[in-house]
């Protein structure tokens, strides 16, 4: 891969919301962008940190702690492997996410969004 990605271009080429799309990838890991509207459900990943970063929009992440983070546009947060939590996002909010390839976004492979390269 030679040339740069336009976050922004990829993020246009799709409308669906929690359907992360992959756009490269990094030291086994998936550099992925999706947009997020409304609530997703409390989920866990037992084996590794989730990973935010907003690019547009705002999300807030509600912690199993009872604690709420929100996140505006270049702000990230990292939810640490084993803490429950919610990400939700009142508007539109558009995010990269990084993640081990073959994560599931959901926490469970029987309710993952598939793997989408764009």
């Amino acid at each position: 891969m030679n040339a740069a990605i336009d976050l922004a271009g990829k993020l246009a080429t799709f409308s669906e919301a929690w359907q992360p799309r992959t756009v490269s990838l990094f030291n086994g890991h998936d550099v992925m962008v999706a947009k997020l509207r409304g609530d997703y459900h409390w989920h866990v990943h037992d084996d590794s940190d989730d990973f935010f970063l907003v690019l547009a929009g705002s999300l807030e992440i509600d912690l199993d702690d009872g604690t709420t983070v929100t996140l505006g546009p270049g702000q990230l947060y990292v939810v640490p492997q084993g803490m429950r939590h919610r990400p939700r996002a009142p508007h539109e909010a558009q995010i990269m996410l990084i993640e081990r390839t073959g994560t599931p976004n959901s926490g469970h492979l029987a309710t993952a969004a598939p793997r989408r390269v764009i």
